[in-house]
């Protein structure tokens, strides 16, 4: 998996977590539907867009430093433990989990291999 530690590869995983941060912020009609469904109240949600922000800083440090790009994959993997989590409680359909499953597979093996360094 080479060009999964890739620097481009964190680049494009910012861009994401980005447009997320806009979506989740604003929010988009599918994305307030979802958390309300999860049962996350109105008053903590702010802190979605919040993290996701921050999150893109620490992805994007992954050539210069990668330790906070570690530290970045570490704390977006329990991120999506939580959001799995969710869905389960919720008995959501396993269809609307694969995503959050997905990211939490994604950055667990970012953790654990680190960027690569050049």
């Amino acid at each position: 998996m080479p060009g999964l530690t890739s620097p481009k590869t964190y680049a494009g995983l910012a861009a994401f977590q980005a447009v997320d941060a806009v979506a989740c912020a604003i929010p988009i009609s599918p994305i307030a539907k979802s958390l309300d469904l999860l049962g996350v109240p109105q008053d903590i949600r702010w802190m979605l867009p919040s993290a996701k922000a921050a999150s893109v800083i620490g992805l994007l440090s992954a050539r210069k430093v990668p330790a906070l790009a570690r530290l970045t994959t570490a704390m977006l993997t329990v991120y999506f433990v939580l959001a799995v989590g969710a869905h389960l409680r919720a008995r959501d359909k396993i269809v609307n989990a694969i995503p959050a499953a997905s990211f939490l597979a994604t950055y667990a093996v970012l953790t654990a291999k680190g960027p690569k360094q050049d």
